[in-house]
């Protein structure tokens, strides 16, 4: 297995992205949010505006926020993506809200937006452990890895038990830093939380892999 295969992470399969035949309009909705990005601080009543031409991933399940995604609307992404940012600017405390537009960005590896409103999220809802995870993932993807590991951290203090945050610290400890050591005591947790689990053999073989290549 390439070492970039273990860089894609999403909400159904954690290491692995999966667009399909959704990238035109995914395309369109990262350039209206990184057009976003670029306004003034705060900007929460801006983004009615500047996420209204812009639409998500259908997120279907997603293990690692057990219910995010877009609302249940009935109408097209679009719809629902003006209708979030319209509930967001009329009230910047509706915290499923924010939380929703930080899916739909995670879904579509908008990491530094999504990591943006998880934060925001986390403000209003601290201690959210599938949030957090989600927070973990985006630092992740963006290099920040000490951030990631005290996120994953933070998901396990309010849920001992939650696989997610383990395997994704699991990852950038053994993949992203090669802390073997610590790697092999986190899969040590993962495998008994899901034993059997095919993820987390494939994980531990390619860990395993790097530590014998490294000597």
């Amino acid at each position: 297995m390439e070492p970039s295969e273990w860089s894609k992470v999403n909400k159904d399969n954690v290491l692995f992205l999966v667009i399909g035949s959704l990238c035109g309009f995914i395309a369109g909705y990262m350039i209206q949010e990184r057009m976003a990005k670029v306004q003034p601080q705060p900007r929460i009543h801006g983004e009615a505006q500047a996420e209204a031409g812009g639409q998500a991933t259908n997120p279907g399940t997603a293990p690692a926020t057990q219910g995010g995604g877009m609302p249940n609307s009935g109408g097209p992404p679009n719809a629902m993506v003006q209708q979030l940012a319209r509930r967001v600017a009329e009230n910047p405390n509706d915290a499923e809200a924010i939380r929703q537009l930080a899916n739909m960005n995670f879904d579509i590896s908008n990491w530094s937006r999504a990591r943006e409103l998880y934060q925001r999220y986390l403000t209003l809802q601290p201690g959210d452990s599938d949030v957090l995870t989600d927070l973990g993932i985006c630092y992740r993807a963006e290099g920040l890895f000490p951030e990631a590991i005290q996120a994953f951290d933070q998901a396990l203090e309010g849920k001992a038990d939650h696989w997610l945050a383990f395997y994704n610290k699991t990852i950038v400890l053994g993949i992203d830093l090669g802390d073997y050591a610590a790697a092999g005591a986190a899969l040590e947790q993962l495998r008994k939380l899901r034993p059997g689990d095919l993820e987390v053999k494939r994980l531990s073989d390619e860990i395993d892999r790097r530590r014998q290549a490294a000597g």
